[in-house]
């Protein structure tokens, strides 16, 4: 990688892990909800809980489900060497599960007239990745 027009002082990108099971469960047909209790752990699965309840509606649920799906993305960064700041590269798929939580929470927490949380929320999600927001508003479509 070329140090040239990087921010040196930049952390590096952190990459979670990839969740084969997951993935091959939903490649597969399975529902997140019937995925989840195997893998309460996945933001994949808590933000897809979280999506479909927005859509539907749920506002409150959808809060809940994104809530628990960024707290779990958290944990999976930190476990991943991340220290609160630095890139989370949309481009890396196992980390669009945490970024999908994230965008869900952020509009659930509108829908519920949390402004000062959607900063926060918009803030951060822009940190990780700038194209973030984007790819997950093509996904909505």
């Amino acid at each position: 990688m070329s140090i040239v027009g990087r921010n040196l002082m930049e952390p590096e990108p952190t990459l979670l892990p990839a969740e084969p099971e997951v993935d091959q469960a939903l490649e597969a047909g399975s529902e997140a909800v019937d995925v989840v209790a195997d893998h309460p752990t996945s933001s994949l699965l808590w933000a897809l809980l979280a999506e479909d309840a927005l859509s539907e509606g749920h506002t409150v649920e959808g809060y809940a489900y994104a809530r628990v799906g960024y707290h779990r993305g958290l944990d999976a960064l930190r476990g991943s060497g991340w220290r609160g700041a630095g890139p989370v590269p949309w481009s890396h798929a196992p980390n669009r599960g945490f970024l999908r939580a994230l965008a869900a929470l952020g509009q659930a927490a509108a829908a519920i007239g949390e402004s000062e949380e959607v900063v926060r929320i918009t803030q951060l999600l822009r940190d990780c990745d700038p194209a973030a927001e984007q790819e997950i508003s093509q996904l909505r479509r």
